[in-house]
């Protein structure tokens, strides 16, 4: 009966590679086993009865709240030219060095993924506003194109990242869940908070070595990068220009994620404000319309109804999974394992790297991590440990050729002259910067989780 779990599994992702809508193929799939399996007596449809009270869990959890908030918040500084004006500030700034609009590019990123929280949204926007300068002042397409879809993706680990909150609502279930297996009936909790904490130092981290690779290449390749000056503006006039653009998304970025840090609120009350920050920052940069509002929270419902529905798809998935025995299989095959801890975390992290080929963070975040997170939790796996792995891992799978999402996105808006192959080959530093972190993160767990352990204790 175990290995109709794993059957399952598989035709649930051979139904998403056909192209099928994700909640629907979760669902729909799992439902269709369910009745199968039951009329040949290996499931029981009793399973199936605590569909209700999960659907009413989802509706009633404080912590994904959080969700459509900052959605809404990523959203509104994405349409209000945030982006446009740190860019040009940042270009103004360092454009008469080499390599500095690509530390711009980095820069900027780096902001605007702690401001929006969005990959999507920001790997398009700074497509649309970064490649044709860089284009422009000379940078090789694979260059170009490699940074941008690298700095796009930087809103999978910084938070605050919509990844880490539905990362945190899952393996705070998975935390709990593996302690009252171990037989603790007063378990810990581990919260968003924890995983917004424990990703500043790994992100941070990252950023820097994406700048260190920028600058090496402006170094010792700079025909790489053009040779002309990318900006002739006067210094104190760009700074003047980089304080009024940085100056308003910093402050609500120090706002939303101090707060959290500070413990003054939850993740999903500092959403709240964020999301009011947004709108107050759109009306300061007189980007505020009725029709503009209206597109802004059009967006937000379509993302946010995305990703509940596949939230209840993966909850149907996840009963039927656990009814045909898929739990008592991935806990013997892990615990069979030679080198245990290591061998289960690695080939979990091989696993979810493979996965991100084919299936969204949404997908692996409600259907792989629920099943595999108890299991490797129970072993004495640090769950925020776990979860910035999961994240970084995710990010690196979202940039590998020839499925990165990051790629999708930016061939999207890029120009036709733009070689895909150009962007393969651009991406690939880039790919194993983020594999040495995870290698580093892997070998100095306290890269993650000393900051926690600072704050919280």
């Amino acid at each position: 009966m175990e290995w109709l779990a794993l059957l399952l599994f598989g035709m649930v992702c051979l139904v998403l590679m056909l192209g099928y809508p994700v909640a629907f193929s979760l669902a729909g799939t799992s439902l269709l086993f369910a009745w199968v399996s039951a009329y040949f007596g290996y499931f029981d449809l009793a399973y199936l009865r605590a569909l209700p009270s999960r659907l009413f869990g989802i509706m009633t959890n404080q912590t994904l709240l959080a969700v459509p908030l900052f959605v809404f918040m990523g959203v509104m500084l994405e349409k209000s030219r945030v982006a446009e004006q740190l860019l040009g500030a940042m270009a103004g700034l360092f454009g008469r060095y080499r390599a500095g609009l690509a530390v711009s590019v980095i820069l900027v990123g780096m902001l605007m993924a702690a401001s929006t929280g969005i990959v999507g949204a920001t790997v398009v926007t700074m497509g649309l506003l970064s490649l044709p300068a860089m284009l422009k002042h000379g940078y090789q397409p694979a260059l170009a194109t490699g940074t941008i879809c690298a700095t796009g993706t930087l809103g999978q680990i910084i938070p605050p990242s919509i990844a880490l909150v539905l990362l945190g609502d899952v393996l705070s279930s998975a935390y709990q869940q593996a302690q009252l297996d171990m037989g603790i009936f007063s378990p810990e909790s581990v919260s968003v908070g924890d995983l917004f904490v424990g990703a500043i130092i790994p992100g941070l981290l990252l950023v820097l070595l994406y700048l260190a690779y920028v600058l090496a290449i402006g170094l010792f390749k700079p025909q790489a990068m053009g040779q002309s000056p990318e900006t002739e503006q006067a210094p104190g006039q760009n700074k003047l220009m980089l304080l009024k653009a940085l100056l308003p998304p910093l402050l609500l970025m120090l706002i939303v994620l101090g707060s959290i840090l500070a413990g003054v609120a939850t993740p999903t009350e500092a959403a709240g404000v964020g999301a009011v920050g947004a709108l107050l920052l759109a009306m300061a940069y007189q980007q505020l319309s009725i029709a503009r509002l209206k597109d802004v929270m059009q967006s937000t419902t379509r993302i946010t109804s995305m990703v509940f529905l596949i939230l209840i798809g993966a909850s149907v998935f996840s009963l039927v999974f656990r009814g045909l025995g898929g739990e008592e299989l991935i806990e013997q095959v892990f615990s069979g394992l030679p080198g245990g801890v290591f061998t289960a975390v690695l080939l979990v992290m091989l696993v979810i790297f493979l996965l991100g080929f084919i299936l969204d963070f949404i997908e692996i975040t409600f259907v792989v991590v629920p099943i595999v997170a108890p299991v490797l939790l129970a072993m004495g796996v640090d769950p925020v440990w776990l979860g910035i792995m999961i994240a970084v891992n995710l990010q690196t799978s979202f940039l590998t050729p020839p499925f990165g999402f990051a790629l999708f996105y930016l061939r999207g808006v890029a120009p036709a002259s733009i070689k895909t192959s150009d962007m393969y080959r651009g991406i690939v530093p880039f790919i194993l910067i983020q594999l040495l972190l995870l290698v580093l993160m892997a070998i100095w767990p306290q890269l993650i989780t000393w900051l926690p352990d600072q704050l919280y204790g």
